[in-house]
């Protein structure tokens, strides 16, 4: 596979790479990420190899990432027109005034203009509410965003870091207002982080949404810079992002990580992004990059292929615990199937069914 090898966003018609390039490390202005030059140069490498989707956020180091964005971008429409960039809003950049964030319509109107000057372009193609905003009535974002997709502003929106009960809901005012519907959800997802897989996953296959995973690499904690033999010696770039999942779980996971990379003559940050890639729902995945080089590493992953039994190794190494009904819901097929197979999925019969006509009521 190749960045080339375009994927539809949702129920959508946008083609979309099957990487996407994550842009919050643009920029040092918060002390780390990579400079305007190399950041230029990420920018070039991604869309020289084929990809052509690019996401940030009107917080990313103060706006920056957007304005190194629009600099090399956005001011060139030859450039910009093939490129599917993605902003996001919802967080505050003006301290004392209470509408400078959030989703309401004066916020998200305002900040829509301010991503729009700083990455120089008339249109935003993927407009992304960051996370929920509690204090906003959802109907209002949603027809803040219809809004914005009327005047031409923005092309496709969609919804990151928010409860699966508000996004079904929010997708259902779109619906059955005619508004302009979600076509993506991006969320936190990698091995070390299966949670979404309860409520998230299936709600967006269900309702139409793309999923674009971001932090597939758990903050660098599964990038095969850490390892068993390295815990406590090895700094963490991220601080507590990192080494709060440095225990005894991770390190088991990464023993296996190690052991099928070594079956794929790959590297462990390659089968970690491919696990993800190849994730029921999944479409495109956020990668970030602070040099050229890890931006090849990472791009590696797109040659991987892993077998069935290493993606059940893998699978067995990070199961997670999901909230209810989720898992009480995967035996469910006992109660209904009858001991036969229904869409390839097959179940032995209750143990508590009529074992014939007499013993029915």
């Amino acid at each position: 596979m190749s960045l080339n090898h375009y994927v539809t966003l949702g129920r959508s018609g946008l083609r979309v790479s099957p990487f996407c390039l994550g842009a919050m490390t643009f920029g040092t202005d918060l002390g780390w990420g990579s400079s305007v030059e190399t950041s230029n140069a990420i920018m070039d490498r991604f869309l020289e190899r084929g990809g052509n989707f690019i996401d940030t956020a009107n917080a990313y180091t103060r706006g920056h990432s957007e304005k190194i964005i629009g600099d090399h971008l956005g001011r060139y429409p030859s450039k910009r027109d093939r490129v599917v960039i993605a902003t996001k809003f919802i967080s505050n950049l003006f301290p004392g005034d209470p509408n400078g964030g959030g989703a309401g319509r004066k916020s998200m109107m305002a900040q829509c203009e301010e991503s729009l000057r700083r990455l120089q372009t008339g249109y935003i193609d993927l407009y992304w509410m960051h996370c929920w905003d509690a204090n906003t009535p959802i109907e209002e974002t949603m027809r803040g965003f219809e809004d914005l997709v009327r005047s031409g502003k923005v092309r496709y929106i969609g919804i990151s870091d928010t409860p699966a009960w508000k996004v079904a809901q929010a997708q259902m005012v779109a619906q059955f207002r005619g508004w302009a519907p979600l076509v993506a959800l991006q969320v936190e997802y990698s091995l070390l982080e299966r949670t979404v897989e309860g409520e998230l996953v299936p709600m967006a296959r269900e309702l139409g949404l793309g999923v674009t995973p971001w932090s597939p690499l758990k903050s660098g904690v599964l990038s095969g810079k850490y390892t068993r033999e390295n815990a406590g010696k090895q700094k963490a770039d991220r601080g507590a992002w990192a080494e709060n999942s440095l225990n005894e779980k991770t390190y088991a996971l990464l023993d296996v990580l190690q052991r099928v990379a070594k079956e794929q003559d790959t590297t462990v940050a390659r089968v970690a992004l491919a696990w993800v890639r190849g994730r029921p729902g999944v479409t495109s995945t956020i990668i970030g990059a602070r040099t050229l080089e890890q931006l090849d590493n990472n791009l590696g992953a797109l040659d991987v292929t892993l077998k069935p039994e290493q993606l059940k190794a893998l699978d067995e190494a990070s199961k997670p615990k999901l909230d209810f009904p989720a898992e009480f819901l995967q035996g469910a097929p006992v109660f209904m199937h009858g001991g036969v197979t229904v869409n390839g999925v097959s179940a032995p019969v209750w143990p508590l069914a009529p074992k014939n006509d007499e013993e029915r009521w």
